[in-house]
C-alpha cells in the first residue's frame, strides 16, 4: 500500500512539472486551469497525509508556506561580475578591436536583451534545484531559495538529461501586465502603488513569507550556464540545451556572425523593445565560443568577452529649485540639484547630481532654470542641459560654494582635479562617518548588524569618533540608543568581534587610503606582506609594484605620515586585526616567477585556466592577456590558436606546456 501511494505521489509530481513547463515556459497549456488546480489539490492532500514522502522540489512548493526571518549570506562559487557599458556603435567597434587583438580566428557573438530585474544564481544537482542566491556584491549574496521556488516558470526538476551539477544565471522580472494588475489591486485597496517592476521584483525576493511571494506574478529569464567540465562549445549551445530541459530562455537571443549584425540587432530592438511584455534597458553582447571566452578572461570588474549596450536614456524636463552640496568620505564636494518632482524611467526624481563646478559652468546651470534630466546608464539621474527659452529674466549665474556646508572650512581644489575638497579630514562630520561606513562595508570589514544609520547615531551620541573606537563598544552602551534592542546590540558587538578575522588585504582596503581600492589593496598586501613593510616603503619602492603609480604611492605616504592615522593603526593592531598575510597565504606565495610575464592560452587538464593564473600570481609572476616582446612564456594548452603560435614564434617567446609550468614551481 505504501509503495502504491508513493508511486502515485511521484506520478502526480511528474505530471504537474510537465504541465507547469507547458503553461509557463512554452505558453502552450494542454489542460485547463481548473484541471491543473484539481491535480495540485490531490497532490497536496496526499503529501499532507504522508509526510514521509516529502520532496523539497514538489510542485506544491510553488504555493509557498515557508518563513525566512534571516537570509543567510552565501559566497558565490563563481563570482558574478558586472558588465562594461557602451552607449554608441563606436563603443562596440572599439570593443571588437580590443578582443580581436587577444584572440584569433573568426568571432561570433550572442545578442541578448538586457532584462531589467533582479539577478539570480541557481545551483542544480542531479537535475533538481538546490540553491538560489541573489547577486549581492558579486562575491556573495543572500540565499533566497524558498522564495525563488515559488516562481512558476522556474523548473524545480529538469525535464530531461542535462549536466549533473551546474549553475545557471538569470534575471527575475515582473512582467508589465502582472505589475499593472498588482498596482490596480493596491489602488482599489487604498494602498500606495509600487514604483516600478524592477524594484518590486527585487523586493519580492526578500519577503519573509514565501506564500506572499507566490502571489506575485514573477518570471525568471535565464541567460548563462556555468559548468565545470566544459560540456558545451558555445554559449548559444548551452542556452539551447537549457531551454530543452525546462528553463525559460528567451527566444529573442540571436547569434551574430559580425559586429555589423550585432549593430543591426541593437537598432531593431531600440524600437521594438517598447512592444515587449517586460522592461529592458539594453542589449548584452557576448563572445559565443566558450574557449574564446576563457582566452579573453576578466578584468578586476568585468568579463572582457561581454559588453552591455545601453539604450539612450529617457529624458524629461523640470524646474531646478535649489543647488545644495554634499560631502563625501574623502572630503569631495558634490553639488546636487533639488528638482520639482518628476517621473523618470518609472521612478519619482527629486534630486540629480551636478558632478562638479566645471559641469555647472559648461551648461550654465542656474537656480530657477527648466533643466533636462536623464538617468545616466538609466540608474543615476543627471542634468544634461537647460531650456534657455524658459530662463527667468532675473536669472543670475551660479556661484560655486567656497566653504564646506558641514564644517564651514574653506574648500580647496588642486590643479587637474575636477572636484573641490574639504580639507578638514578629521573634524568634518560626514567625512568621519563616511570613513567608518566604508570601514564596515561588505567589501571591507563586512561587519554584520551595523549600517550607515547606526554609524551616524553612534557618532552623534559620541560613542565613536573613528573606526578604531568600534572595537571598544560594549552592548550596554548600545542598548539605550533609539531603535536598539538587546539582541541587536549583541549582534552588533558579535559582528565587530568576528571582523577581526578578516584578511590583511580587506583591512588595508578598509582603512580608506585615498586611491587604494579593493584591487590595489590586494596587490599591496601581496607585495609587502605586512603593514610595517608597506608603511616603511618609499615612493620608489611603492611605484615599483605592478600598477602602482605616483598618485597612489603619494597617497599611501601621506596617510602613513598623518599622526592620527598612526595612532588608529596602532589601536587596530592592539585590538587584534590582521595586519599581515596569514601563514597559509605566505606558504602559497613565493618569488619563483618574479619579473616573469606569462600569457595563458588553450584548454588545460591538471588545473583550470583560473587556477593556473593564480599560481603565476602567487609565485610573483605577471599574467598578460596578449603576446608582446616583453612576454617571457606562453603556457600552451590544447587548442591554442595558430595565429598566437605564429606570433610567439616570430617574437621568439618560449612556449611551454602545462606540465613544464608546474615543474617550474
Amino acid at each position: 500500500m505504501s509503495n502504491h501511494i508513493q508511486q502515485k505521489i511521484e506520478n502526480l509530481r511528474d505530471t504537474l512539472h510537465k504541465y507547469n513547463y507547458e503553461y509557463y515556459v512554452l505558453d502552450n497549456a494542454s489542460i485547463s486551469d481548473f484541471e491543473f488546480d484539481q491535480l495540485l489539490k490531490e497532490l497536496q492532500a496526499l503529501e499532507t497525509a504522508h509526510p514521509e514522502f516529502f520532496d523539497a522540489n514538489s510542485p506544491t512548493q510553488k504555493v509557498g508556506g515557508t518563513i525566512t526571518k534571516n537570509f543567510e549570506t552565501v559566497v558565490h562559487k563563481n563570482r558574478m561580475y558586472s558588465l562594461d557599458n557602451s552607449y554608441s556603435q563606436e563603443d562596440l567597434l572599439d570593443w571588437e578591436k580590443r578582443i580581436s587583438k587577444i584572440i584569433e580566428g573568426d568571432i561570433t557573438y550572442t545578442c541578448e536583451l538586457k532584462y531589467d530585474g533582479a539577478s539570480i544564481n541557481l545551483t542544480y544537482e542531479n537535475g533538481v534545484l538546490v540553491k538560489a542566491v541573489t547577486r549581492g556584491d558579486g562575491v556573495q549574496g543572500d540565499d533566497v531559495t524558498n522564495n525563488v521556488k515559488t516562481i512558476k516558470s522556474l523548473p524545480l526538476k529538469l525535464q530531461g538529461d542535462f549536466v549533473d551539477n551546474f549553475e545557471i544565471r538569470g534575471e527575475i522580472i515582473l512582467p508589465l501586465d502582472g505589475f499593472n494588475q498588482m498596482n490596480l489591486a493596491r489602488e482599489e485597496a487604498g494602498e500606495e502603488t509600487y514604483k516600478n517592476p524592477r524594484n518590486t521584483a527585487s523586493g519580492s525576493l526578500k519577503l519573509q513569507d514565501s506564500t506572499e511571494v507566490a502571489k506575485r506574478p514573477l518570471d525568471c529569464l535565464l541567460y548563462q550556464v556555468l559548468t565545470y567540465q566544459n560540456e558545451f562549445e558555445s554559449h548559444a549551445q548551452a542556452l539551447e540545451k537549457a531551454r530543452q530541459v525546462g528553463f525559460k530562455v528567451p527566444e529573442t537571443i540571436k547569434v551574430a556572425n559580425s559586429i555589423d549584425e550585432v549593430v543591426s540587432f541593437v537598432n531593431y530592438w531600440d524600437k521594438a523593445r517598447f512592444d515587449l511584455p517586460y522592461e529592458t534597458d539594453g542589449i548584452v553582447i557576448k563572445v559565443n565560443n566558450i574557449r574564446q571566452q576563457e582566452e579573453l578572461g576578466y578584468t578586476a570588474k568585468a568579463p572582457r568577452w561581454a559588453i552591455a549596450y545601453k539604450f539612450k536614456a529617457e529624458q524629461v524636463s523640470t524646474k531646478l529649485n535649489e543647488i545644495t552640496y554634499q560631502v563625501g568620505r574623502t572630503g569631495a564636494i558634490t553639488p546636487v540639484a533639488n528638482l520639482e518632482p518628476v517621473q523618470l524611467a518609472g521612478t519619482t526624481v527629486k534630486r540629480a547630481s551636478l558632478h562638479n563646478a566645471d559641469q555647472i559652468a559648461l551648461h550654465d546651470i542656474r537656480v530657477g532654470d527648466e533643466v533636462y534630466v536623464e538617468k545616466g546608464g538609466e540608474i543615476i539621474p543627471k542634468i544634461v542641459g537647460v531650456d534657455l527659452t524658459k530662463r527667468p529674466a532675473d536669472s543670475l549665474p551660479t556661484i560655486y560654494a567656497t566653504h564646506c556646508p558641514e564644517c564651514s572650512t574653506p574648500l580647496v581644489r588642486t590643479e587637474g582635479d575636477a572636484k573641490h575638497y574639504c580639507p578638514n579630514e578629521y573634524g568634518c562630520a560626514p567625512q568621519v562617518a563616511g570613513r567608518i561606513v566604508h570601514f564596515i562595508s561588505r567589501k571591507a570589514m563586512n561587519i554584520d548588524g551595523l549600517g550607515a544609520e547606526t554609524v551616524e547615531l553612534l557618532c552623534k551620541e559620541k560613542l565613536i569618533e573613528n573606526y578604531a573606537d568600534l572595537y571598544a563598544l560594549k552592548a550596554e552602551q548600545i542598548i539605550p540608543l533609539e531603535r536598539m534592542a538587546e539582541k541587536s546590540a549583541n549582534n552588533m558587538v558579535a559582528g565587530i568581534e568576528a571582523s577581526k578575522q578578516m584578511p590583511f588585504e580587506k583591512v588595508l582596503f578598509a582603512l580608506g587610503i585615498r586611491f587604494v581600492g579593493e584591487t590595489v589593496a590586494k596587490k599591496l598586501a601581496k607585495a609587502f606582506k605586512n603593514i610595517e613593510a608597506l608603511f616603511e616603503a618609499n615612493l620608489e619602492t611603492l611605484v615599483a609594484v605592478d600598477e602602482i603609480g605616483d598618485r597612489i604611492a603619494e597617497s599611501i605616504i601621506a596617510f602613513r605620515n598623518e599622526p592620527l592615522n598612526q595612532v588608529l593603526v596602532a589601536k587596530l593592531k592592539d585590538y587584534g586585526l590582521q595586519f599581515s598575510l596569514s601563514e597559509e597565504d605566505l606558504q602559497n606565495q613565493t618569488d619563483t616567477l618574479v619579473g616573469k610575464i606569462f600569457v595563458v592560452s588553450g584548454v588545460f587538464h591538471k588545473v583550470s585556466r583560473n587556477e593556473l593564473k593564480k599560481l603565476i600570481e602567487d609565485n610573483s609572476g605577471k599574467v598578460s592577456s596578449s603576446i608582446s616582446k616583453k612576454t617571457d612564456y606562453i603556457v600552451a594548452g590544447d587548442n591554442m590558436g595558430p595565429a598566437k603560435l605564429q606570433k610567439a614564434t616570430d617574437l621568439g617567446v618560449a612556449i611551454i606546456s602545462e606540465d613544464d609550468f608546474l615543474a617550474m614551481l
